[in-house]
């Protein structure tokens, strides 16, 4: 097989580099993708009686033009869900009269990383099973489903992106390299190379056929394969170089290293590491650092990385203290203090040692501040921590990280610790959904106030709601708090309204609670 591959290398080196790909790539809402099939071209795309949601307790994601997809074996993509109706509490017209590029914009403008309470309603409403709008067509009628991945790849929730996929299938070549390069991150491609195999239709591009080729051990049809597609000018010189170290790596044992993309997809991301040259993820979109939880991956790097995605919700939150408390910390600064800290912290907890938790909650809370992390710990330890009355600043401490529990009201119930603030008593009422004759000098808790006070939906939001457009009413008040937390009060008040006015509850207290609490921008 070397000797083969060898001379076919030899001829491409000789005639690729004279030769460009066709720069006519289609567009995607993802800059990463990896060009893995060919698709078809882009074409640009175009109050009282308010509806309820029954919402269940809640647990623990550039313009573009719209593309042309297929129908995805007679199923409408934009009706494909993981969540039925039974678990996310919402009602299946939730779209209602709304566009379907208006909801599919809404998706893709929502930020990556916002507050845990408005991230896990962002996650129900990306996974669930919702009938299209009424005004969908043939033309726009996978807009929401593509922006609904498309979102959950930039949170880097790669295995709900990928359960999506899967009920979709594979017939769509927009569909499908969406899959590939989720298969990719999370060292699961083989099954994606054997539909390759089985479905010639979607017009696999070169590099995809290589590497699915080398795959499954056909080492000799990927050489020819590398040598046709770099003559023919369809390999570009870049990848030609990275194909060849990877299929014959022999040939370059005295090369120096080729230069780290900057801005690598995941095929060439996944080539660089077969062939030694593994490009770090902390500068890659999120959705690489997926890659870094393998348990092949040093545990630093898969707590780094299992961070990173926690504050995306892409996590969860005992995946995160499982990572934290895997082992002993054998180095000190950055991470490893989180890591010590919270082990420190379940030690004491552990030993029952009063003194010991008291001691240990305050550097444990600045830690996962700084990382930002403080919500997914708090959902695992709050309501027990809080349950102890702990004295001074760490029974204030403990008190704030059970109302970031799922538990937030039942502590609020328990009554204030006795380091308790002006704050506290207002942290304590929106727990409990009651701020009657509650009042704030500050502006942010006053903000929250008024949001639970006001009666029905807000001015700017009435008309999406009357308009029968609910869910694209709830879209735009998630944008509303997360834009407002910088310092627009107005829109943390109305984003508040609105979740209330229509039922979501939870979401509105949660949200509060933790805007208050963590005192941070977004």
């Amino acid at each position: 097989m070397r000797t083969r591959a060898a001379a076919v290398l030899a001829l491409a080196g000789l005639a690729g580099a004279a030769m460009a790909q066709d720069a006519g790539a289609p567009m995607s809402a993802i800059p990463w993708l990896s060009d893995s099939v060919a698709t078809p071209q882009a074409v640009p795309g175009g109050e009282d009686g308010l509806p309820r949601v029954d919402e269940p307790a809640v647990t623990p994601g550039a313009p573009i033009a719209t593309v042309t997809v297929t129908t995805l074996g007679g199923t409408r993509p934009d009706a494909i869900g993981i969540l039925p109706p039974s678990v996310t509490g919402l009602p299946g017209d939730l779209w209602g009269q709304s566009r379907p590029e208006d909801i599919a914009r809404r998706f893709r403008e929502l930020p990556d990383e916002t507050l845990p309470a408005i991230s896990a309603l962002a996650y129900r409403l990306l996974l669930a099973e919702l009938d299209p709008p009424v005004m969908e067509t043939a033309e726009n009628g996978a807009a929401i489903f593509l922006a609904r991945v498309d979102k959950l790849l930039e949170l880097g929730a790669l295995d709900q992106a990928e359960a999506l996929l899967e009920r979709a299938g594979p017939q769509s070549p927009e569909v499908f390299r969406r899959w590939f390069d989720v298969t990719l991150l999370i060292g699961e491609e083989d099954k994606l190379c054997e539909v390759l195999s089985d479905t010639p239709e979607l017009s696999p591009t070169y590099q995809a056929r290589i590497f699915c080729l080398a795959r499954m051990g056909d080492w000799d049809g990927a050489a020819l394969l590398l040598g046709t597609g770099s003559v023919l000018g369809l390999i570009p010189e870049d990848d030609a170089d990275l194909f060849a170290r990877f299929l014959d790596p022999d040939l370059f044992e005295e090369e120096p290293p080729l230069p780290l993309p900057d801005q690598p997809t995941p095929l060439t991301f996944r080539m660089f590491e077969a062939i030694g040259q593994a490009i770090p993820t902390n500068s890659l979109p999120v959705a690489f650092a997926q890659a870094d939880l393998r348990a092949n991956i040093g545990w630093k790097a898969r707590v780094e990385a299992g961070e990173r995605l926690a504050r995306t919700g892409a996590v969860s939150d005992n995946q995160l203290v499982g990572l934290y408390t895997e082992r002993r910390a054998a180095a000190s600064g950055g991470v490893w203090t989180r890591v010590e800290a919270l082990q420190t912290l379940e030690a004491a907890l552990e030993a029952e040692d009063r003194e010991a938790i008291a001691a240990a909650l305050p550097p444990l809370w600045n830690s996962l501040s700084a990382a930002r992390v403080e919500v997914q710990i708090a959902h695992v330890l709050g309501a027990d921590l809080a349950g102890l009355g702990l004295p001074g600043e760490a029974g204030r401490i403990a008190f704030r990280m059970g109302l970031l529990s799922p538990d937030y009201e039942a502590v609020a119930m328990a009554g204030l610790p006795e380091a308790a603030g002006p704050l506290d008593r207002v942290l304590a009422g929106v727990a409990r959904g009651q701020v009657e004759g509650l009042t704030s000098t500050e502006a942010r808790a006053q903000a929250v106030i008024d949001g639970f006070a006001a009666e029905g939906p807000p001015a700017r939001l009435a008309d999406l709601i009357n308009g029968d457009r609910l869910g694209e009413a709830i879209l735009r008040a998630m944008a509303l708090f997360s834009d407002g937390a910088p310092g627009d009060l107005d829109q943390i008040t109305d984003a508040l309204a609105l979740f209330r006015a229509v039922g979501l509850e939870e979401t509105a207290r949660r949200a509060a609670l933790e805007y208050l609490v963590l005192d941070r921008n977004g």
